[in-house]
C-alpha cells in the first residue's frame, strides 16, 4: 500500500471537513476518544464519515495509515 501521497489534509477533505492546518489542529484538540472507543464509533462523525473510516480499516485501503494516525492523535 502506497500512502506517500496521502496527508492529514487530504483525509479531512475525504471526510468533508475543513482541511486547513489550523482547522485540523482545532478538531484534534476538541474531539477526544476514550481509551476503548473505536474511532469509527465516535459520536462526532456523520454516518457517511464513520462508514468511510470503517471501510478504510476493514479493506486496508490506501487511507488506512492516515486513519490510524488520526486515531492516535485523538487519543494523545
Amino acid at each position: 500500500m502506497d500512502t506517500s501521497s496521502h496527508t492529514m489534509e487530504g483525509l479531512f477533505m475525504q471526510l468533508g471537513l475543513n482541511s486547513s492546518k489550523e482547522a485540523i489542529a482545532e478538531f484534534i484538540q476538541i474531539h477526544r476518544l476514550s481509551e476503548n472507543e473505536a474511532l469509527e464509533r465516535a459520536s462526532f462523525w456523520s454516518l457517511a464519515q464513520a462508514q468511510f473510516i470503517r471501510e478504510c480499516r476493514h479493506d486496508d485501503a490506501d487511507w488506512a495509515g492516515m486513519v490510524d494516525q488520526l486515531d492516535s492523535q485523538l487519543r494523545g
